[in-house]
């Protein structure tokens, strides 16, 4: 798969300070997360980096999906610029002001993603499993990637790119020597356990009892609740969109309490 990614940051970010980036998440996903998830990508700098987003050009998009770099968090706007533009193809954003408020670097988001774009390129993955407040409840959690352990980063080339779960981690089978997220960082004794979260790090699943998409981060995390608020500003558009076509609702201010 080719990721193109489009620069409309009104010149916050130039294009080479994007390059630097995208050659560490390249890094990334073809040396720790493929091996792991046998899904590969490159992320593609394509188009210009003019001063505002204009109508696109046939040649600013040449890969199978993409993501925009935008400055702003104006959602509607960037949704529109995006129907307009690649209707049809699968897509994420990252906004530069959302990472300043989260206390991140942006190439955390890109990196975020640009691996949960990978994996559910069409947003309509679910997996069976337990509710993280009721495990004798069974929820159809969200495929993403990043969630559970998004407070978590490191170092690729000096760019900071962010932590994943691994496959295991959907299985519920909490094997001897197993491991269920890719730094595997011990909290409380232990490391993360199959469709729980790490401390700053939230999960989405589909409630069938409610009908309706929930929350979850650990009771008192004040980090994964703040984090869950600012990402959804922008987060939520890309799954709502795909869930309004079938009616669904996503509960997006909805938490369930651990």
């Amino acid at each position: 798969m080719i990721i193109s990614i489009i620069n409309h940051t009104n010149g916050k970010l130039s294009d080479e300070e994007v390059q630097h980036a995208l050659r560490a998440i390249n890094c990334q996903i073809k040396q720790d997360f493929e091996p792991y998830w046998s899904l590969g990508a490159t992320l593609r700098l394509e188009g210009k980096a003019g001063a505002k987003p204009k109508p696109q050009e046939l040649s600013d998009m040449r890969g199978e999906a993409v993501i925009y770099l935008w400055d702003n968090v104006n959602v509607a706007n960037a949704l529109g610029y995006h129907d307009r533009n690649n209707r049809g193809i699968p897509f994420g954003f990252v906004f530069t002001e959302l990472s300043k408020d989260l206390g991140e670097s942006w190439t955390v988001t890109l990196s975020h993603e640009a691996l949960e774009l990978v994996a559910d390129p069409e947003v309509n993955l679910l997996v069976a499993g337990p509710h993280p407040a009721n495990p004798k409840l069974d929820v159809f959690h969200w495929y993403e990637m990043c969630d559970a352990v998004q407070a978590e980063t490191y170092k690729i080339d000096e760019i900071d790119v962010s932590n994943f779960v691994l496959p295991l981690y959907f299985t519920g089978s909490e094997e001897v020597g197993g491991r269920n997220d890719f730094l595997g960082r011990i909290h409380d004794g232990k490391t993360l356990r199959s469709f729980s979260v790490n401390p700053g790090g939230y999960i989405g699943f589909f409630n069938p009892q409610t009908g309706e998409h929930e929350t979850f981060s650990r009771k008192g995390d004040t980090q994964a609740e703040e984090r869950m608020k600012i990402k959804f500003r922008a987060k939520s558009a890309r799954r709502a969109i795909r869930y309004r076509r079938f009616g669904v609702k996503t509960a997006a201010a909805k938490k369930t309490a651990a």
